[in-house]
């Protein structure tokens, strides 16, 4: 089998918003002080607009939250928003600021190998607006945002939409994650092969095989290329 591209999940697989088990910003929000909305009334709100977020229905951060203060019939303050908005941007511009070397040696020996390289992440606009920056940028040849196509993994459409952009096939691509989302499911119901990053996650449970490292790709890869392919 010749695997021709390999596409990576982005948070918690290249890169990672924890460290020693601790989130690296340490940014805390009263959104009762702010809204008059409990804490963990928010965060339900947030959560039950996940599909909406990542698939761009609720298009940015302030339509997000003026959806959530507009079904509780709260005050919307924009100055507020703006300064929230503009810490959750910091925020997120933290994990793409120090790439982790074992990351960059794997994706050093990949483009060595002529793989075609893609990602497929779920994320909003602000999440990725650092992305550019990046060192990991210029590795990709093509990068798929959830809320810039209109689908979201697990969703089959946004795997068959990554191989179609990188001209390849699903059975001669793997996908590497960290299974959150229920990815390594929706991967290999599109026909890829999925592959289960633990390096920074070890929390999610599934029936893949794992990856306990970034380079042990690299070993599966090699016995991949030495079975037949199909017929």
């Amino acid at each position: 089998m010749r695997i021709q591209a390999v596409f990576f999940d982005l948070f918690e697989t290249l890169i990672t918003e924890f460290e020693e088990g601790q989130r690296k910003s340490v940014r805390s929000i009263d959104y009762f002080e702010l809204f008059g909305l409990r804490n963990e009334d928010f965060k339900r709100e947030w959560g039950n607009r996940q599909v909406q977020r990542m698939t761009g229905l609720l298009p940015n951060y302030f339509a997000a939250i003026k959806d959530i203060l507009e079904s509780r019939n709260l005050k919307i303050d924009t100055q507020v928003l703006d300064r929230l908005y503009h810490d959750r941007v910091v925020e997120k511009r933290i994990p793409f600021q120090q790439i982790h070397p074992e990351i960059i040696r794997t994706l050093d020996r990949l483009r060595a190998m002529d793989m075609k390289l893609g990602i497929i992440s779920n994320c909003t606009e602000e999440e990725v607006r650092h992305w550019h920056e990046s060192e990991l940028a210029g590795y990709f040849d093509d990068v798929i945002f959830s809320y810039e196509v209109g689908a979201a993994k697990p969703d089959g459409q946004i795997y068959k939409l990554a191989c179609e952009r990188l001209e390849v096939a699903p059975g001669q691509s793997v996908f590497v994650g960290d299974g959150g989302s229920k990815e390594l499911d929706g991967a290999s119901k599109a026909g890829l092969l999925p592959f289960h990053a633990i390096w920074f996650n070890t929390y999610i449970e599934s029936a893949y095989k794992k990856l306990l490292h970034p380079e042990q790709l690299l070993d599966e890869l090699a016995v991949l290329s030495n079975q037949p392919g199909p017929g």
